[in-house]
């Protein structure tokens, strides 16, 4: 049974405050619409694109990040809270992939992991000590890349671990594990 207008146009605002990472064909098949249909409603509460979304949540999550500068994050981060977790999505294109076959170079799915483990850290320096990567699947142009990064303490000091794990909608591509040095110990800004 398909929704009402105003009804749709209701429930599509607060899917998108809950996942901003929706796009206007993911929406067009819950609602059993099309994706004109969705752009409409979308145009008519004054909803921005996908792409104007995204970067509005990752400049609002920026100013909280420490460790490097914005220009340096691989990817666009949507949600951090420092020593904790964060979340970052990366569009794969054509530049971006081996001309012979289309998949996603290596170092690219690296760099968005390894800047996220990095950003996540509540410290003015952090560093990659070592890391343990895993390439599960391959990711092709056109791809969507969301990483999730996880901190866990180290019992030693100046030391955090921060496990990624990188999708493609609901398939895992990429993990890695990243020990990461830090100039403070978690939780103890300011000593040394």
């Amino acid at each position: 049974m398909k929704l009402q207008k105003r009804e749709r146009q209701a429930r599509l605002s607060s899917l998108l405050e809950e996942n901003p990472l929706l796009t206007d064909g993911d929406l067009a098949e819950h609602f059993g619409v099309s994706v004109q249909t969705i752009r409409l409603d979308r145009m008519e509460k004054g909803i921005p694109e996908l792409r104007e979304r995204l970067k509005d949540v990752a400049v609002r999550s920026l100013d909280d990040v420490k460790s490097l500068p914005i220009d340096e994050v691989i990817g666009d981060i949507i949600d951090i809270e420092l020593d904790k977790r964060a979340v970052s999505v990366f569009d794969v294109t054509k530049d971006h992939v081996f001309q012979r076959n289309g998949i996603a170079r290596g170092h690219h799915l690296f760099a968005q992991a390894n800047s996220l483990a990095v950003a996540v850290i509540d410290d003015e320096l952090a560093l990659t000590a070592k890391s343990s990567l895993n390439f599960i699947k391959p990711v092709r142009a056109g791809e969507r890349v969301v990483a999730k990064a996880a901190v866990r303490p180290d019992k030693r000091p100046r030391r955090s671990i921060v496990e990624v794990i990188s999708t493609v909608g609901d398939e895992p591509v990429f993990t890695g594990t990243f020990e990461m040095y830090r100039t403070h110990e978690s939780g103890k800004e300011g000593q040394s």
